[in-house]
């Protein structure tokens, strides 16, 4: 593998890491701005003068609990942001996000360089679904999977926003798992798979999912489905515990085989304040120019 990567997160007209510091970190989410914690930012903020809309209280056990805290003028059915042609829906969850991962953005452009008219693309743990309308949006076909009912209409929601629900999305409620051992069996294959699993998980069938037992044999399926044509598959891993280098052997030893290179390394967003990096999560990837 290539040494360790860093792909960063720049600001953009409706999102914006605004400061970080003291375990917290203030971000604009188009017309609101919101605290939430972050251990990760273990450095003194620019300012201790913020000034939110919200802001997401942790609990005190380790299970990642807590509650959001917000002013009148917060919608809670949510409100509409842009990426590049993309609508979608920003809203405050009650797992401490805000209904998407804006560090993701640079990843779905690298992505749309990559697919066009007709490619195949397998969206696994796809959540609301801005990633599958990023290749939607430059002609890819894609297969967006994910265990949630409510993940997926939020999905569908978000497509119809961005004027994008004619466009070749197959909306699935399924195990992320279960479901790409059925495409293996079904000799499917694709040209892209973006690949985000959560730590910890059930399926709609109660299926338990665990980050650590559970990822080998999903990137062994997903091996599966990819060819000496397909281009890419994207790993992203928000599990503090593991690294960016045991993921990116894991990838590489499944690729074996295949043309290409993987890379691997940490997501991070610049501060708009001082410019420095915030570190979000780790990732490996696949790619295959000459495709």
């Amino acid at each position: 593998m290539n040494p360790l990567v860093t792909i960063v997160g720049e600001p953009w007209a409706d999102y914006g890491l605004v400061d970080s510091g003291h375990g917290r970190k203030l971000e604009r989410y188009g017309r609101f701005r919101f605290i939430r914690p972050e251990p990760q930012a273990m450095w003194a903020p620019a300012s201790a003068d913020w000034k939110a809309d919200g802001e997401f209280i942790g609990a005190s056990d380790e299970e990642g609990g807590g509650r959001w805290h917000l002013s009148r003028d917060v919608p809670h059915e949510g409100w509409p942001l842009g990426w590049e042609e993309l609508r979608f829906t920003a809203q405050n969850t009650p797992f401490r996000h805000l209904a998407f991962f804006p560090d993701m953005a640079p990843v779905w452009a690298w992505m749309r360089e990559r697919v066009g008219d007709g490619s195949e693309a397998l969206n696994l743990f796809g959540y609301t679904g801005v990633g599958s309308l990023a290749l939607a949006g430059k002609g890819a076909r894609v297969t967006h999977v994910d265990a949630s009912k409510k993940s997926v209409e939020a999905g569908k929601a978000n497509a119809r926003l961005a004027g994008m629900d004619d466009r070749p999305i197959r909306w699935m409620i399924d195990d992320a798992t279960k479901f790409a051992a059925r495409e293996v069996r079904r000799g499917r294959r694709y040209d892209g798979i973006i690949l985000d699993p959560p730590k910890f998980g059930r399926g709609p069938e109660g299926e338990l999912w665990r980050l650590e037992d559970g990822l080998p044999g999903l990137v062994a399926d997903c091996r599966r489905l990819l060819d000496e044509r397909s281009r890419f598959l994207f790993l992203t891993v928000y599990a503090v515990r593991m690294s960016a280098l045991a993921i990116g052997e894991l990838l590489a030893q499944a690729m074996a085989g295949l043309p290409g290179r993987v890379e691997c390394g940490e997501l991070a967003i610049r501060e708009e304040a001082r410019g420095l990096l915030l570190p979000t999560a780790i990732f490996a990837r696949w790619v295959n120019d000459a495709a």
